[in-house]
């Protein structure tokens, strides 16, 4: 099934200001007939058509001239262009680590509107997906779960977070202040209802006294202003840091970041090796925003064929991170660690972010596919793919052989 948009278009900016998701239904559907379908520019779209030659990115391998030419002159009912999605993957042409994807939507509606360029991305970067014909699988029972406590000599800290965007209200890269600033009214009015064991303050990033910050340093809890080009250039850190905030509970192994990469960031974690009491946390609190979202007159933005949507590309579906940090010594010395890597569908990452390189042999291992997959599936995934790890790491130290561990 197609992504349904048809209420989502007649949503004028003002509902997002005077009453949640619900306040669209005042208006009727003429006011999509008031929406402009395209813009009118000067120039032919040849002339515009950005120089691709060195880039080798997702979106370059989908961005020929016709596309261009069919896509350039359309806007979103927000107003978003086909350029504004693509300016990132135009202005950096790869990744040392990860192939980028190149390109961010806007709003909701950005999917839609240039499916024509977004949908063979999206197949490219999930694994062969098909947007047009399959429906994404959702899974929030932990109790599905087989084993999930992984072996602590070697797994350091577990991790399992996700995105969730605010329907109505376009994304980080191209929102407005006041939509920023209403996504975080929004989100955390809402985590005011969490249960106890949930329950815990927001820190606002612009009112943050010293102390919190540092304490947040501290506890590995605080994001930053972006800096990388990946981000910069998509307009994500515009008025840092007006509108962005940590909540995080008292335990502190339950936490929410708004307004960074995405509307918001839903995450769960703790030290050790015990995936599945950190997935069934991260399901209660998950459930729970959402139940508290709607209750206030909201919605996370979400598709049947596209699961929960978010800024890239390469999140929707679940936009499920399961990671572990994880001591690899021998194996990541081994030439076909990275071959072990792409067949149990995992990536790595250095301990410090996608930027940053492995220290004495410890890596960010997480799941690579967030579509077409349920939660459910990439946890066991991951549980399994560094359970094999971990032998395969424990036969090394042997000097004993691996072939055998690894897969076909």
């Amino acid at each position: 099934m197609p992504l349904n948009l048809s209420l989502m278009k007649i949503l004028p900016a003002a509902a997002v200001a005077v009453g949640g998701a619900s306040a669209y239904m005042k208006f009727g559907p003429d006011v999509e007939a008031r929406l402009p379908p395209t813009r009118k520019l000067p120039y032919p779209p040849s002339a515009d058509f950005p120089d691709l030659t060195h880039h080798h990115n997702v979106m370059k391998n989908h961005l020929t001239p016709a596309v261009y030419a069919k896509l350039r002159d359309r806007v979103t009912p927000n107003g978003i262009t086909l350029d504004q999605c693509i300016q990132t993957g135009v202005d950096n042409p790869g990744h040392p680590f990860i192939k980028i994807v190149g390109l961010v939507a806007g709003d909701e509606e950005s999917y839609e509107t240039f499916k024509e360029l977004f949908y063979p991305v999206i197949k490219e970067r999930h694994n062969g997906y098909d947007p047009e014909t399959q429906i994404h699988p959702i899974d929030l029972d932990p109790s599905k779960i087989k084993g999930g406590h992984l072996d602590e000599k070697y797994v350091l800290s577990s991790r399992v977070r996700t995105g969730r965007a605010i329907r109505g209200i376009p994304h980080p890269p191209m929102c407005s202040r006041a939509e920023r600033r209403e996504v975080e009214r929004v989100v955390t009015e809402a985590l005011q209802g969490l249960p106890s064991d949930l329950a815990g303050k927001y820190f606002s990033l612009k009112n943050m006294t010293d102390k919190e910050q540092d304490q947040l340093i501290e506890d590995h809890f605080l994001f930053d202003k972006p800096v990388s080009p990946l981000l910069t250039s998509s307009g994500m850190a515009r008025d840092w840091p007006d509108g962005r905030g940590i909540f995080h509970n008292d335990k502190k192994n339950f936490l929410v970041w708004i307004n960074e990469e995405d509307h918001s960031r839903i995450i769960s974690m703790e030290k050790g090796g015990n995936m599945k009491s950190v997935f069934e946390r991260f399901c209660r609190g998950i459930n729970d925003v959402e139940k508290l979202i709607e209750q206030k007159g909201w919605e996370f933005q979400k598709s049947d064929n596209l699961g929960y949507i978010l800024t890239c590309p390469s999140n929707i579906g679940n936009g499920l991170r399961c990671g572990v940090h994880v001591k690899l010594p021998k194996l990541s010395q081994d030439s076909r660690f990275n071959d072990i890597l792409e067949k149990l569908r995992l990536q790595k990452r250095g301990t410090g972010g996608v930027d940053t390189a492995a220290v004495g042999g410890t890596f960010d291992i997480s799941n690579l596919d967030r579509l077409g997959k349920s939660e459910v599936e990439l946890v066991q995934q991951v549980i399994d793919g560094v359970s094999l790890m971990v032998d395969m790491e424990k036969k090394l130290e042997k000097k004993q052989s691996i072939q055998h561990l690894i897969p076909k």
